[in-house]
């Protein structure tokens, strides 16, 4: 007996770009494709740890990273212990305002169910780190223009959000 798939909207049978059928088609058993519709959702809880004071830091509209005294390499996203030295870090407070180091646009991602507007998020270096923070870019205009260097500034909101990494994004200075 066989039981239903109440999710499943369809099954396709993707053909190889190359034109390739048959024995010459090397993924010629891999062409069946079945396409689901399921809403994923889960709820879990988790500590932010010994990084905590920066999602705090962030609801006084505050970018802490971490220093370490030993190399100087200024760390954002902040870490308890350098990487490099393995010295206990101390907190240092950035300014709003970097440049991007690349970003990226995605249709989909698992919070924004897809949709006709893409998100646009990328690594950003904080003026004064020594890493880059990654982070959601709005009002850019054409992703593609968000080239290395590109000055930004970060941008916070006024409205309740779920998440702290959720109260601010950048947008070009």
């Amino acid at each position: 007996m066989t039981g239903e798939i109440k999710t499943k909207l369809e099954t396709l049978t993707a053909e190889d770009p190359l034109g390739r059928t048959g024995d010459d088609d090397p993924w010629r058993d891999f062409r069946d494709i079945e396409l689901l519709d399921f809403n994923l959702a889960f709820q879990f809880r988790h500590s932010l740890g010994k990084t905590s004071r920066f999602f705090q830091e962030l609801e006084n509209r505050r970018l802490m990273a971490t220093k370490c005294p030993t190399c100087g390499k200024v760390w954002m996203p902040p870490r308890p212990l350098c990487p490099d030295d393995h010295a206990i870090t101390e907190w240092v407070e950035l300014p709003g305002t970097g440049t991007v180091a690349v970003a990226t646009s995605s249709a989909y991602t698992l919070t924004s169910q897809g949709g006709d507007v893409a998100l646009v998020v990328g690594y950003v270096t904080l003026d004064g780190a020594s890493t880059a923070l990654f982070g959601q870019i709005r009002n850019a205009g054409d992703p593609d223009e968000l080239t290395e260097g590109t000055p930004m500034k970060v941008v916070w909101t006024d409205d309740p959000v779920d998440h702290p990494m959720q109260l601010f994004w950048f947008e070009p200075a």
